[in-house]
């Protein structure tokens, strides 16, 4: 179970939530988002190396370890710099190989594990493609994380499921931990339940939830994001 905010918008904010998230039973991991790619500038694009500091002061107070979205070799050495426990691959990045070249380049060497975002397309070889080349990058350690994909067709997601591609992700790579990312599915916090729920019936091997320790003023994101509380409820609602 890996939980946290969308982003890391304080040092207040980020232990105060992992604080909570800390006395839930399952969570193993806070996810924070530290660089935030957006569509267009002026958005919330995240705190970079001082959100990094803060990660570091998060994990010695509440003892959780943590994971971080990269997208260059910068983003890499910062991350590795501040010793990230988890790194992770956007959507975005996911979709272009020269990047996920760059950044498998930037990897060797270490045994960071590393979680593979499926590509805003529905393109399974590009989804594995990407997870090879960390694979020949000596990088074995490897997760994937199924989040949606883009369609265009109106819908109650904001990314469509399309479990097949997870299901036939995981018949192609039976070792392969799979999980599911339902906050970027839903893109809403009424059907979040459920589409967990689905993902846990689908032998999915975990779930990565946004949780926010007050949704409504969250900078990015906020209409997917749980509070602890609703995200402790949730998880007693799983079977």
């Amino acid at each position: 179970m890996i939980a946290g905010p969308c982003g890391a918008e304080s040092e207040d904010q980020l232990i105060d939530t992992a604080k909570q998230l800390a006395s839930v039973n399952h969570v193993s991991l806070l996810r924070a988002g530290v660089w935030k790619p957006r569509t267009r500038p002026g958005a919330f694009e995240g705190h970079g190396e001082n959100a990094l500091r803060w990660l570091q002061a998060m994990r010695e107070e509440t003892k959780l370890p943590f994971t971080v979205e990269v997208a260059n070799t910068e983003h890499v050495e910062l991350a590795l710099k501040y010793n990230a426990d988890v790194l992770w691959i956007g959507a975005r990045t996911s979709v272009n190989p020269f990047s996920i070249q760059e950044i498998a380049d930037a990897l060797k060497g270490t045994d960071i594990p590393v979680l593979v975002k499926n590509p805003i397309n529905a393109d399974l070889q590009l989804w594995i493609g990407a997870l090879e080349r960390f694979n020949r990058s000596g990088i074995k350690k490897l997760g994937a994380i199924h989040r949606g994909f883009h369609t265009g067709v109106n819908s109650q997601y904001r990314n469509q499921p399309k479990w097949e591609i997870p299901i036939a992700l995981k018949s192609a790579c039976p070792d392969l931990p799979v999980i599911c990312d339902p906050s970027h599915i839903c893109g809403r916090r009424d059907i979040l339940l459920a589409t967990a729920q689905k993902a846990l019936d689908l032998n999915m091997d975990g779930l990565m939830i946004e949780v926010h320790r007050d949704p409504a003023t969250a900078l990015s994101d906020a209409a997917q994001q749980l509070t602890p509380k609703l995200f402790e409820e949730m998880l007693d609602k799983l079977v």
